[in-house]
């Protein structure tokens, strides 16, 4: 099979059958082998009525259902399980993200060899001050902590070789950043291009403002888990001991002072009214937690269980 298409979506039922139709006129224009996959997020309208509907009358429409929203993360990860295709595209399912796009994507993946295409709206429709220019930031951000070289690390429409998808952990928040788990993963031969961005259809957008503070949180997240996720006592303990130390030598100083100025008949005020104590013994503590901390860290990775993220009610063809 050439493309598993995975579009995650949430209560988006007016604009599916559109998408739909668009989709399977590229793929028999290109005479291409697929499947398309939809996520169903939880949607609370009749997404899912449309999905079964458009399975009956095209055998390559496949459908998961989510018993209620579990995010945008573990939509992507359980189309990501099922896709059988040679490349995956993913796409959102609102019509700002073209299908005319798929072609030019699957051709940088089969001929020039990229393990991952992103796509980048250069020119978009949404709000300037409302999503533009937050997303600029947060584009400017991830790449500098990440080192990956997007300019768009939020849109949706990205294509992937099969065994990137399937050497992936997408959890928690994480879709915005594919490209750097794959980069960690080994997948270094990242593209980009740039692809046309449409005004919304149907409906309003899903996410809100609270989606870049969310996103700078999970950029910190993701840098740890980079360079510190399996060895969390290189962190935790090192700063743990340096603070120690720190303390340890300060309460040292602080008692020999001490003993100094006693055995030269000195005026010296008690160990305990010297403030100086209390930092160095709270420096101390700190070091102590941190420690424990990496150590702590290091025995949840090796006693972890892979739980299951979310809970699937239906499934359509799969």
């Amino acid at each position: 099979m050439n493309l598993s298409i995975i579009i995650p979506l949430l209560n988006e039922q007016e604009s599916l059958p559109e998408l739909h139709s668009w989709i399977a006129k590229v793929m028999k224009e290109h005479n291409f082998s697929y499947e398309v996959i939809f996520i169903d997020d939880g949607s609370t309208d009749d997404s899912w009525k449309t999905i079964e509907q458009l399975s009956v009358q095209d055998r390559n429409v496949k459908g998961i259902r989510f018993l209620r929203n579990f995010g945008k993360s573990q939509a992507l990860h359980a189309g990501f399980a099922k896709a059988q295709g040679d490349v995956i595209i993913t796409m959102d399912a609102d019509l700002q993200d073209s299908p005319d796009e798929i072609p030019g994507l699957f051709s940088m993946i089969t001929k020039d060899n990229y393990d991952l295409v992103s796509g980048w709206k250069k020119k978009r429709y949404d709000s300037v001050i409302g999503k533009n220019l937050p997303s600029k930031l947060f584009n400017w951000a991830a790449r500098k902590t990440s080192g990956v070289k997007l300019n768009d690390f939020n849109c949706g429409l990205k294509a992937y070789k099969n065994i990137v998808v399937k050497n992936v952990e997408v959890s928690g928040e994480m879709h915005r950043y594919i490209p750097v788990l794959a980069k960690n993963a080994g997948f270094g031969n990242i593209g980009e291009k740039v692809v046309i961005h449409q005004a919304r259809k149907y409906g309003s957008s899903k996410f809100g403002m609270s989606r870049f503070i969310n996103g700078f949180l999970d950029l910190i997240t993701i840098w740890f888990i980079s360079k510190f996720g399996k060895r969390p006592m290189h962190l935790f303990g090192a700063m743990g001991v340096v603070m120690f130390l720190i303390g340890l030598l300060s309460a040292g100083y602080i008692g020999i002072m001490k003993l100094y100025k006693i055995y030269s008949h000195e005026t010296a005020i008690l160990v305990t009214n010297n403030p100086w104590f209390y930092i160095a013994l709270t420096t101390m503590i700190i070091g102590t937690q941190l420690f424990l901390a990496g150590f702590l860290g290091e025995i949840i990775l090796r006693t972890k269980n892979n739980e299951e993220r979310y809970k699937i009610s239906k499934e359509l063809n799969l």
